[in-house]
């Protein structure tokens, strides 16, 4: 494992972070860029810190160059992504939601340089560069297992079970959790009521709130948030009614006790195996890198310490069904 140390310097327009150190070799290090927004820390908390956490981890363990662009609010990500392109660098990581322009125009500027989509498929860009690495999350396989558990746990109390699901807006995005989360819930309960509903919005957390209050009241025991901030008002209906919360894209277990778990993606994860691939000569452009629960590209955030030590145990016999493909968890259409 070499030992390495980041400097700060300036590119262009952005802040970057550059890589430097490193033990000699004849062969040269690969060099890889990374771009992200400015103000971005690596963090557990947010899906830019998970995948800025994934790219330093990279850098520390593995024998690349590593450079970081901080691209400032009014500046084009193009700027930050091409100047890596100019110098030629080995692959490109275009860490960051949007705008998804920026990323299809460099590429087709700079057809020989290599460019990777953390969580977005080559499919979004509208001129699909064959030099484009995409990648699409199996988000279902993670929502299964959180939907196992809250079946599980719904099922120790009294009466009729039934959890449920507060979506944003009904878009693939957010019916891929619901989907693999309706059909763990069945599996460790066939009986059980999963109840959905859709606040059309991803922002105001009053209009989740109104949701999941009204689902409490027909009977659920676990909340599952997937509208973003708005979801943030239906974890804390579950926190005010006394029923479980279970998060979503990132761990939320911050938010207290309430939270039973979290269905995440680990783009930490994605970032490093990207980048490992690239270093052990396997990765590839013109198509999608797939993350599942057998890779680490999804899964369970914390658990609450609530749960018995025979559901968990049950937990891992699912995980391990699904990663060995006996168990096909139905997809979002």
């Amino acid at each position: 494992m070499k030992r390495r140390t980041l400097a700060v310097a300036a590119f262009l327009v952005v802040a970057c972070l550059a890589a430097t150190g490193g033990r000699a070799t004849e062969k040269r290090e690969l060099r890889v860029g990374f771009v992200t927004y400015a103000g971005v820390e690596p963090s557990k908390r947010t899906f830019e810190g998970q995948m800025l956490d994934g790219f330093l981890r990279a850098d520390r363990k593995l024998d690349i160059q590593g450079r970081v662009a901080y691209i400032a609010p009014n500046q084009d990500a193009a700027t930050a992504l091409q100047s890596f392109a100019r110098q030629k660098y080995d692959l490109v990581i275009a860490a960051f939601p949007g705008p998804l322009g920026a990323i299809d125009n460099s590429a087709k500027k700079f057809p020989s340089v290599r460019f990777f989509m953390p969580d977005i498929p080559i499919e979004a860009l509208p001129h699909r560069p064959k030099n484009v690495r995409g990648s699409v999350h199996r988000a279902e396989e993670a929502g299964y297992l959180a939907g196992y558990l809250a079946a599980l746990m719904e099922g120790r109390r009294p009466g009729k079970h039934a959890i449920s699901a507060v979506g944003g807006i009904r878009f693939i995005g957010v019916t891929r959790w619901i989907v693999g989360y309706q059909a763990g819930a069945k599996k460790a309960d066939p009986s059980i009521t999963v109840l959905t509903g859709y606040s059309r919005d991803f922002a105001n957390p009053a209009k989740c709130r109104r949701v999941a209050l009204s689902q409490i009241a027909k009977g659920s025991g676990v909340v599952l948030n997937v509208a973003g901030t708005c979801g943030l008002g239906a974890l804390q209906a579950a926190k005010d009614e006394g029923v479980w919360g279970v998060g979503v894209d990132i761990d939320q277990s911050y938010l207290g006790p309430h939270i039973l778990t979290s269905a995440v993606l680990r783009l930490d994860n994605v970032v490093f195996n990207t980048t490992r691939s690239l270093v052990r000569g396997r990765f590839t452009t013109g198509g999608n890198s797939v993350f599942d629960l057998r890779n680490g590209g999804v899964g369970l955030g914390k658990i609450s310490p609530k749960v018995p030590r025979p559901f968990l145990r049950r937990l891992e016999a699912i995980r391990k069904a699904i990663a060995a493909g006996r168990i096909r968890v139905p997809r979002a259409s």
